[in-house]
Order: structure tokens, then sequence, then C-alpha cells
């Protein structure tokens, strides 16, 4: 766990140094999507800070990061330091910067499939993350409850992303998403959980971005 712990310590120590001069931070609930029709889905309006959403994928590269990056990217630009655990691929950063994500506020966190959870759990701990993104394949119930607790306990966003036959499966995270093909090139995302209100019936389409909708059925 080597180049883990390393990157680890200093993402945590860069955090005690900026902490002791900062102001004490505003409790956000929520935090912009970059999708102003998926945030009118949301309850919060936004991806839920301290807490673990669940993206659910039938195959990785479905449109997952495009999802994601407006939020990285204005939170990077904001100075916030965004992990990226153990990707089961690499990165492509000059698209990730063409979204406008600082580069150099993004720590690639590299470890072995058995410690990828427990890294995952400690970035998501350690306070000195906005927003941590991890692909923890095999997590049962109980590890998902710890990553959970972790989200909340170092209020940042926690992104888990899995393979979408966890979905009949109880989760614990506060709100979980499913990518479905939309029948016209697209993917629509279905929410399946969310913590403060019922589930909406529509999908954000990220194949129909002038609607923002898509009303394909999940099957």
């Amino acid at each position: 766990m080597g180049v883990v712990a390393t990157t680890l310590d200093s993402m945590l120590a860069a955090r005690t140094l900026w902490h002791a001069g900062r102001m004490a931070a505003v409790a956000v609930d929520a935090e912009p999507t970059g999708h102003d029709a998926l945030d009118a889905l949301l309850p919060q309006c936004g991806w839920p800070r301290g807490a673990l959403t669940e993206l659910l994928l039938p195959a990785d590269g479905v449109g997952e990061l495009s999802l994601l990056l407006p939020a990285l990217a204005r939170l990077t630009r904001a100075g916030g330091t965004v992990a990226v655990v153990a990707p089961p691929y690499l990165p492509y950063a000059p698209a990730w910067q063409a979204a406008g994500v600082d580069l150099a506020r993004l720590e690639m966190v590299e470890a072995s499939p058995r410690d990828a959870l427990w890294a995952f759990e400690q970035c998501l701990r350690s306070g000195a993350c906005a927003a941590v993104l991890g692909w923890p394949a095999q997590a049962d119930a109980q590890a998902l409850r710890r990553l959970q607790v972790a989200a909340d306990s170092g209020d940042c966003l926690g992104f888990a992303l899995r393979d979408r036959r966890h979905a009949a499966n109880p989760s614990p995270a506060a709100l979980r998403l499913e990518a479905v093909g939309d029948g016209y090139g697209g993917m629509a995302w279905y929410v399946r959980k969310c913590r403060g209100a019922a589930v909406p019936a529509r999908a954000f389409s990220m194949g129909a971005q002038a609607t923002g909708m898509s009303t394909a059925g999940a099957g």
C-alpha cells in the first residue's frame, strides 16, 4: 500500500495546512450537477454532499464521466481536490482538462484490487477531498455503509461506480442512478433511490440535452 499511503498522507498534510488559516465553511446540502434537468429531478437539486452516490452502469464508458465532469470541474476550479481511486482505465487527461477540470487539483490514487476499497474509504473520510470517485466492484452492504459514513465524516461528494447488476440489492447510498440505453444512441439515467423524496418516474437523458428528459422504459 506504499503508493496509496504516500498519496493519502500528502493530501491530509495539505488539508491540515489549509484548514489552519481558513474560515469555517457554511454547510451546503448539495452541489449542482451542472445539468439543469437532472437537478430538477433530484430532491436536493444536485449531488448530495456528505453522502455516497451510486452510479449503476451496464458497462464502463457509457457516459458516466460526462455526467460527473461539470461538477468536478467546478469543484477543482474553486480549489477543491478530486480523488480518483483505482479507476479500471486510465482517465484521458486532455478530455478532463477540456471539460474544465483543473488537473493540478486531480489526485490519481493507485491501489491494488485488495486495497482499493480501503483507499476509497480513507479518501472519503480524510476531509481533504471535495469529491472522490471509486469503483468498489466487490463491496457488500456493510462496506457500502462504511463508505456512506466516511463521506458524511469527510463532508464530500462520494461517487461509487458499479455494475448495474447490483441494482437489485439494497444500498445505504443516499442516491442511486442507473444508466439505461434510451433507444436513440444516448443514455437515460433513472433515479432508483433518493434521500428525502419519492423516486421520480422520469429519467435524465444524456442523449437529449435540449429537453433533458427521457420517457423511455427502463426495461
